[in-house]
């Protein structure tokens, strides 16, 4: 177990070092919300901050990106044939992601990377990140990621968790790639304080009071949940506005589109929404969740069933909170977890 501590004095340089291989994303302030962003030469990560807007799942995962282009023009060459577009999977940086963020990224994996189909635009984009996470000293009060498979300090998916110590920073080296980020940074002054960042831990995961039970979810059965009466009451107040969906760290669906003007098209992928209408709608006019109860329910039972079942890896949720915070009609995960987790069927 290694562990670097640098005078926050070097930061800058550091990061400027680390500018010349890779492109750099960090936290930034616009306006009244902290969001990621790539940073110019020159321009620091602002880390100062609870957690960001939207999670950094966008690095990795755009939320519009071109995947293949063509021409209509049967005069030129290869005309109707799609060319895969040119793509920057240079090394990244991404410095100050949360650890409950980071851990977002290995459940998305499971969907991305399976042996019957991995995803090339995530994947690539995925190894070419080297992510250093930002230790949370201070949770805000609509975090529960200690009961949701994470926490202030978790280190899974990261290559460095980095802790602010006053005067300097101390950064656990987690992997290989971690170490060589430092080392490119200039930061190299290996010192025994692991129990300093020990402490630190369980300083953090006992201000989180809010918590999350998903115990029994794995042994209830999906009929009964998906029949259970309480949906009706869970989406009364939804607007199907997706938010929730959009602010995720972990929800993972897309669409693809052609874009086509006179005689040159592209094909794309957007971020989608199961909060949508369109979302299922089929071309034969038939959509099998066309009410927004069903929706509201799909939402949920994924998150907390679905996946549950299919994988080993507990709920699809890290506890971030921003959909508690966010939702504009004040719709709780935490609640419903707690509904499905204790729900039996009369009878």
């Amino acid at each position: 177990m290694k562990i670097i501590r640098f005078d926050k004095k070097d930061w800058a340089a550091g990061i400027n070092a680390l500018s010349e291989s890779y492109r750099v994303f960090g936290p930034a302030k616009e306006k009244e919300l902290y969001n990621f962003i790539e940073l110019g030469r020159g321009k620091l990560p602002e880390l100062d901050f609870s957690n960001t807007h939207l999670s950094p799942k966008a690095i990795v995962f755009p939320q519009s990106e071109v995947m293949l282009e063509y021409t209509l023009d049967e005069s030129k060459k290869n005309h109707h044939i799609m060319k895969e577009v040119d793509k920057d999977y240079s090394p990244r940086a991404l410095i100050g992601i949360r650890p409950c963020d980071a851990k977002s990224l290995v459940l998305v994996k499971l969907n991305f990377d399976t042996p019957e189909h991995k995803d090339p635009y995530w994947l690539r984009a995925y190894e070419a990140t080297t992510l250093v996470g930002l230790a949370c000293d201070d949770p805000a009060g609509t975090c529960f990621c200690t009961s949701a498979g994470s926490g202030p300090y978790h280190e899974e998916g990261l290559d460095i968790l980095l802790v602010d110590s006053g005067s300097h920073y101390l950064a656990k080296v987690i992997t290989e790639k971690g170490e060589n980020l430092l080392k490119v940074a200039g930061w190299e002054t290996e010192v025994d304080v692991l129990s300093e960042i020990e402490s630190r831990k369980s300083k953090a995961e006992a201000k989180i009071t809010l918590t999350i039970a998903a115990d029994k979810l794995k042994n209830k059965a999906i009929l009964d949940l998906y029949e259970a009466p309480f949906w009706e009451d869970v989406a009364f107040a939804c607007i199907n506005c997706g938010t929730c969906t959009y602010i995720c760290p972990t929800c993972w669906c897309f669409d693809i589109q052609d874009e086509v003007y006179k005689s040159s098209g592209i094909r794309m992928r957007n971020w989608d929404s199961c909060m949508f209408p369109l979302f299922t709608l089929h071309t034969t006019g038939h959509n099998p969740r066309g009410a927004k109860t069903q929706r509201v329910r799909q939402r949920f039972m994924h998150k907390l069933k679905y996946f549950v079942d299919k994988y080993t890896s507990g709920i699809m949720c890290v506890g971030c909170g921003r959909c508690v915070r966010l939702c504009p009609v004040n719709i709780d995960i935490r609640s419903i977890c707690d509904k499905m987790n204790n729900f039996e069927p009369a009878g």
